[in-house]
C-alpha cells in the first residue's frame, strides 16, 4: 500500500525557499540598471542579513523561538559555509564571469544541484534511491533547458573551471548547512548572509564600485529582507526535513518560477522549451513528493539538542513542558521500520538489497 511521503512539511519550506529566491530575479533586474551585479548581490545579501537579524533578536528577548542555540562544536561548519559559500563560491563564480558568456555561466551554474546530491550521499551519509535520482535529474534537465539558448554559448575552459569550482563550493556549503539545520534556522541563515553580503560588498569596493543612490540601496535591501532572507530560512528548515541532495532539488525549481513570474511582469509568453523544462520540473518534483523509503533500521545511541516532541524518536518524558521544544536529549538504541528521510536521526548505513524499499 502507498503511504504519503513523510516529510510534506521539508517540501512546502523547498518550494516555497525557490519561490521567494526565484521571485527576486525580475525584481533585482528592474534595479540591476542602477547598480552593477555585485554590489547588488551584496545589498541583497545585506538586507538578507538584516530582515534574518531582526527573527533572531524578537525570538531571544520575546522568549517564543524553541529553538536549539548554535553551539561551539558547530563552529567548523559554520566556518565552512561562509569560506566556501559566502567567500570562495562568489570569487570563483565572478572570475569565471569575467571569461565566459552568461548563457555559458547559467547553464554551469545548474551544477550546484548534482554536485549537492553527490557530496550528500557519498561523503554525508544521505540516501537517494532512484526515485530521488531520477527526479534530481529530471529538474537538473528543466534547469539547463530553460537558460538554453542555442547561438550564444561561448566558454572557454578556465573559466568553465571557475563556475564548475563555484558550484562545487556551493554543494559543500549546502552540506554543512544541513549539518547544523537542527539549530535555529533563523540564526544558521544569518551567518550565511553575513558571509556572503560581506565578502561581495568587499570585493565590490575593491573592485571600485560606486554606491547607487539611496532610494536604489533601499530597494536592494528591501527585497533581500525578503526574497533572500526567508529564501534562506525556507532552505535550512527544508534541509532539516529533507536533507541537503532533495533541497537542492526543490531550489533548482527557481530558476522557472523566476521566469514564469518575467512572463507576467514584462508580458512575455512562454517558449517551447520553457514549457518542455516546466514539464520535466513538474515530473521531478511528483517523483520527490511521492518517494518512499522505508526498511527495518537501527539508531544507535545519541545525545544532542534541537526542537522536538515526544514521540517515538524522543521517548524521554519531562513535566509540563510545552511542544515543541529543544533541550539536550538522550536516544536509546532503538529497531524499527517506518517511512523516513535522511534528517539527523536516519543517517544509517543502506545496503544495496534495500534498495527495493524506495518506492
Amino acid at each position: 500500500m502507498s503511504e504519503r511521503s513523510p516529510n510534506p512539511a521539508g517540501a512546502a519550506f523547498g518550494l516555497g525557499a525557490a519561490a521567494l529566491f526565484g521571485a527576486s530575479a525580475p525584481l533585482a533586474k528592474l534595479l540591476l540598471a542602477r547598480a552593477g551585479p555585485l554590489l547588488l548581490s551584496s545589498l541583497l545579501y545585506l538586507g538578507a542579513a538584516v530582515a534574518l537579524y531582526v527573527i533572531v533578536a524578537i525570538g531571544g528577548r520575546s522568549r517564543v523561538s524553541r529553538e536549539a542555540r548554535l553551539q561551539r562544536s558547530d563552529g567548523w561548519p559554520l566556518v565552512g559555509m561562509v569560506t566556501l559559500g559566502g567567500m570562495l563560491g562568489p570569487l570563483l563564480m565572478l572570475f569565471g564571469l569575467q571569461r565566459i558568456s552568461a548563457l555559458a555561466a547559467s547553464l554551469l551554474l545548474n551544477f550546484e544541484a548534482p554536485f549537492t546530491a553527490a557530496l550528500a550521499v557519498w561523503l554525508f551519509r544521505e540516501h537517494l534511491g532512484r526515485r530521488g535520482l531520477c527526479a534530481v535529474l529530471a529538474i537538473v534537465a528543466g534547469a539547463v533547458l530553460l537558460a538554453w539558448q542555442p547561438g550564444a554559448f561561448r566558454a572557454d575552459w578556465i573559466g568553465t573551471l571557475a563556475i564548475v569550482g563555484a558550484c562545487l563550493c556551493w554543494g559543500f556549503d549546502n552540506n554543512l548547512t544541513q549539518l547544523v539545520s537542527m539549530r535555529d534556522p533563523a540564526a544558521v541563515a544569518l551567518i550565511k548572509a553575513l558571509g556572503a553580503g560581506g565578502c561581495m560588498l568587499a570585493v565590490a569596493i575593491a573592485a571600485g564600485s560606486a554606491l547607487p543612490a539611496v532610494g536604489i540601496v533601499a530597494g536592494a535591501l528591501l527585497l533581500g529582507g525578503v526574497s533572500y532572507g526567508c529564501s534562506l530560512y525556507l532552505a535550512v528548515r527544508a534541509m532539516r526535513e529533507l536533507g541537503a541532495a532533495r533541497e537542492a532539488a526543490y531550489f533548482a525549481t527557481a530558476p522557472f518560477i523566476g521566469a514564469a513570474l518575467s512572463m507576467a511582469v514584462f508580458g512575455q509568453l512562454p517558449r517551447t522549451a520553457e514549457i518542455v523544462a516546466a514539464a520535466l520540473m513538474a515530473a521531478g518534483i511528483s517523483l520527490l513528493l511521492r518517494e518512499q523509503h522505508r526498511h527495518v533500521h537501527a539508531h544507535a545511541e545519541l545525545v544532542h539538542d534541537h526542537v522536538h516532541v515526544h514521540d517515538e524518536h524522543h521517548a524521554h518524558h519531562l513535566a509540563a513542558v510545552a511542544e515543541p521544544h529543544s533541550h539536550a536529549h538522550r536516544h536509546t538504541p532503538l529497531v524499527h521500520e517506518h517511512a523516513h528521510a535522511p534528517d539527523a536521526h536516519h543517517r544509517h548505513a543502506h545496503a544495496r538489497r534495500q534498495a527495493h524499499r524506495d518506492v
